[in-house]
């Protein structure tokens, strides 16, 4: 255990993870549980007084579940339990996952990566604890560090981080990754929020966004029927129909939409909500500065049930090659780093109507 800045660091190691659910901090504003699930994957969850965030803390730290109110705001999938998988379509699950690094999105025939890219299930290399205060009060934080490195190619330092506070369900996932190469490195990162499906859910992007424009292009693992082909048509010429979750019939296939123009306040954070039809909402903010690009992916089926209402990303979803060809692939020089951050979770109705007077104010 050590110090710093106000900020004490505990050191987590898998043994501490055996067996069922256990307590490894507890205080007035937080509780930490650790567990491994009959997979074999390690959990730990991040608990204050509104709810519980469960992160992977050595499967490329992604969350796995967050629950706060006594509301799931994770995605309606088929797995019952995190999977030990080398890509993310292995457990597909989860609340979040990191996209990226080096690659992204959905791979056309042409690209050799596969979906998403190498980091949503990368085997971390340390994982610990972070607790500490500072000008907004009490905070709890996980965070890990991994190590990219191949032989005659790239080499990079990622290091993801979930903060929690007190009294709140808003949480924050950060990333840093840093080239470590003597080479340029490419870069494509999306912060994939895979939220819950909410039946007449209305989308409210308060301060507006420039442009959305449909996906025209089909990925491999869609097939499109009459209606969706005629429902997709109808929205590449007004995007604006897609504004509440009303015909759940017409998301399956998935439908992909893209933000350009995204506005920001004068902090420079953007803000988007899913807000439910009796008055709170689903609710991330990001700053454009760090991601040039948004996405929103809505699919409802008997097995798959999600509306991640915004996705923000260095990029497109639309594999390697395409993004390339866009000039859309971010490039770090060696020594380099960038950093993104998104807050995102749960708003009470008060809590959404303060939000939105403040913004209009």
């Amino acid at each position: 255990m050590s110090a710093r800045a106000n900020t004490v660091t505990i050191a987590l190691y898998p043994e501490l993870f055996a067996g069922a659910e256990k307590t490894l901090l507890e205080s007035a504003d937080f509780r930490v549980q650790a567990w491994t699930y009959p997979s074999g994957v390690k959990a730990l969850a991040l608990e204050n007084n509104r709810g519980r965030v469960v992160v992977l803390p050595y499967q490329g730290q992604m969350v796995w579940s967050a629950v706060f109110d006594g509301c799931d705001l994770t995605m309606h999938n088929m797995f019952s339990q995190p999977r030990p998988s080398p890509t993310v379509l292995g457990t597909y699950g989860c609340f979040m996952f990191h996209a990226g690094l080096l690659r992204n999105g959905c791979p056309s025939r042409q690209d050799d990566h596969p979906v998403h890219g190498e980091m949503p299930c990368a085997p971390m290399d340390l994982a610990w604890l972070e607790v500490g205060e500072d000008a907004a009060g009490a905070h709890l934080s996980v965070c890990g560090e991994y190590e990219y490195v191949q032989g005659f190619g790239d080499h990079y330092r990622a290091r993801p981080g979930v903060k929690l506070r007190a009294g709140t369900a808003l949480f924050d996932i950060g990333m840093e990754v840093s080239n470590l190469a003597g080479k340029p490195m490419d870069l494509m990162y999306m912060a994939h929020m895979n939220y819950a499906y909410v039946a007449d859910g209305r989308f409210v992007e308060p301060l507006g966004v420039d442009l959305v424009r449909v996906r025209s292009s089909v990925p491999a693992h869609v097939k499109p029927t009459p209606a969706w082909s005629a429902y997709m048509a109808d929205l590449t010429e007004e995007p604006t129909r897609l504004s509440s979750l009303n015909t759940p019939q017409l998301y399956d296939p998935e439908i992909v939409c893209f933000f350009d123009g995204v506005r920001a306040d004068a902090s420079g954070d953007a803000h988007f909500l899913l807000k439910h039809p009796d008055g709170p909402a689903f609710y991330t903010r990001y700053k454009p500065g760090q991601f040039d690009h948004a996405a929103r992916w809505i699919l409802h089926n008997p097995n798959q049930q999600v509306a991640a209402f915004v996705l923000p990303a260095t990029c497109e979803p639309e594999g390697y090659l395409a993004e390339k060809s866009k000039g859309n692939v971010r490039s770090l020089a060696p020594g380099e780093s960038a950093l993104f951050s998104v807050t995102t979770g749960y708003l009470a109705a008060f809590e959404v109507q303060q939000l939105e007077s403040g913004l209009t104010a």
